[in-house]
């Protein structure tokens, strides 16, 4: 898999990885850094007191240009309640870099609301030029299996007491869930610590509070392919919806009935890469409909390559990851009429292929 990714504008993208004390947060990160294939991510760390960024993290980074100073690391408390003092001059200064960074990756605390964030790349300042690419949440599949939040409760709630930032009143359960409401892509990391049974028990807890079409994956030690995790296209600063957090001290909100829809219960750790040929497709829409077609399959994660159209000249870009497909024109492209299909090991790549392959141009 190639770590380049494509869509049309010009923001930068942003990744927020939330998730509790000992999810595998930072190691997740870690493996994000040091297989991203030449892209300029930057990082904003957001921790409290001794529980901070030590640096650590980039120290030996498996690439040389990644120096400490493209790490900037948030004490102030939480980082949803210190937007205006402390996040939006990080992303100004970033933004003003004579080199501006492809992707910035966000580092919340891990008893951080995401939703005001997310909200957060609404102000004038930051909307024009960045975008939230996805919200990832990383949960200990371990102690959920135990029926637990966090392997260790107790020191996730020495955490929020020594935070005078935080709100202090609200279950730290309303917390999690909210973390999963406002989530684009749910990651099960320490899967490799529990069974298959046990494992098929927490996806079906936790479904529950995920918005529809939003993947849940496994890992073990934070690894994912980057493709996985970044070029999610989420735009969540304009979607909001469904994303309201149970409780916070600066923004009341009414809360929304939703139905909740059937989620694949992924038991796999293993993710799979298939480029697969395509013959021209008759119309855009037709292509945007068959890709939207084969990403509703089972074990499908995302779709993305250059396609053929009849009577275009220039091939048409695609970037899909759940409900979502663009599409664009895009004179000079390398190749095209090949589909790269990204998913969980073992997914049907014949009933991908009878989707996506044989199409032929109109006459």
């Amino acid at each position: 898999m190639t770590a380049s990714f494509g869509t049309p504008g010009t923001k930068i993208p942003a990744t927020i990885v939330t998730g509790f004390l000992g999810a595998g947060k930072t190691t997740l990160i870690r493996n994000l850094l040091q297989n991203a294939g030449g892209k300029r991510i930057a990082l904003i760390v957001n921790e409290f007191g001794d529980m901070g960024f030590d640096g650590s993290l980039v120290n030996g980074c498996a690439d040389p240009d990644c120096a400490a100073e493209e790490v900037v690391e948030l004490t102030n408390g939480c980082i949803c309640c210190t937007v205006a003092d402390d996040f939006l001059p990080t992303m100004e200064m970033l933004l003003a870099r004579e080199t501006p960074p492809e992707h910035i990756v966000i580092e919340t605390s891990g008893l951080a609301l995401p939703q005001p964030l997310v909200r957060a790349f609404s102000w004038p300042s930051v909307k024009p030029k960045v975008t939230v690419d996805g919200v990832v949440t990383v949960l200990d599949a371990a102690a959920l299996a135990e029926g637990r939040i966090a392997l260790d409760e107790d020191a996730l709630e020495a955490q929020r007491a020594a935070d005078e930032a935080l709100d202090h009143e609200s279950p730290v359960e309303e917390l999690f869930h909210d973390q999963l409401r406002c989530a684009d892509l749910v990651v099960l990391n320490k899967a490799d610590l529990v069974s298959e049974t046990a494992l098929d028990s927490v996806h079906g807890r936790i479904a529950k509070d995920v918005r529809s079409a939003v993947h849940i994956v496994s890992s073990e030690k934070g690894t994912l392919p980057i493709e996985v995790l970044l070029g999610r296209g989420s735009a969540a600063e304009d979607d909001m919806s469904g994303r309201h957090e149970h409780h916070h001290h600066h923004h009341d909100h009414d809360h929304e009935d939703e139905d909740h829809h059937h989620h694949d219960h992924h038991h796999h750790d293993d993710f799979e890469s298939h480029v697969l040929p395509v013959s021209a497709f008759a119309s855009l829409k037709q292509a945007e409909d068959k890709v939207l077609e084969a990403m509703s399959l089972k074990g499908v994660l995302r779709i993305k390559g250059a396609v053929e159209i009849d009577r275009k000249a220039a091939p048409a870009m695609v970037q899909a990851v759940g409900p979502r497909v663009e599409t664009w024109f895009a004179a000079g492209a390398e190749s095209s009429g090949r589909l790269v299909v990204i998913g969980l090991k073992g997914l049907d790549l014949d009933a991908v292929r009878s989707v996506l392959g044989g199409l032929k141009a109109a006459a």
